[in-house]
């Protein structure tokens, strides 16, 4: 699996790409197959913007994707906020996954009435 940081009117700093990345690794323990996540940092410097950092995570699985979006005041508090949201999504969808496997049973396995 990869993490993939990029920045928009923003140097990415070490200490940034290092907490973007412990973040988004926990999201592994609720799923495990992410391919790829890719996080997307901006901010914007407009001085009427009040959250005014920015950050897009779009996660890419086996089964589909997932892309959220989150804005905040400072960039660290983003960075929680999305990875907790991005979690909350990833252990949904895989549920959803889960669950429909049961009903989708093959005709073969259906019970039918023996004249």
């Amino acid at each position: 699996m990869r993490i993939v940081v990029n920045g928009k009117n923003i140097e990415i700093t070490d200490a940034i790409k290092a907490y973007t990345k412990e973040k988004f690794t926990k999201v592994l323990n609720h799923y495990d197959q992410i391919t790829m996540i890719e996080v997307t940092l901006e901010v914007i410097k407009n001085p009427s913007v009040t959250l005014n950092h920015k950050a897009e995570v779009i996660c890419k699985m086996n089964s589909g994707q997932i892309v959220l979006e989150e804005t905040s005041e400072s960039m660290y508090a983003t960075i929680d906020l999305l990875s907790d949201k991005l979690a909350r999504q990833v252990r949904k969808h895989k549920d959803k996954l889960v669950s429909s496997k049961g009903k989708n049973d093959s005709i073969r396995t259906e019970n039918y009435e023996e004249v």
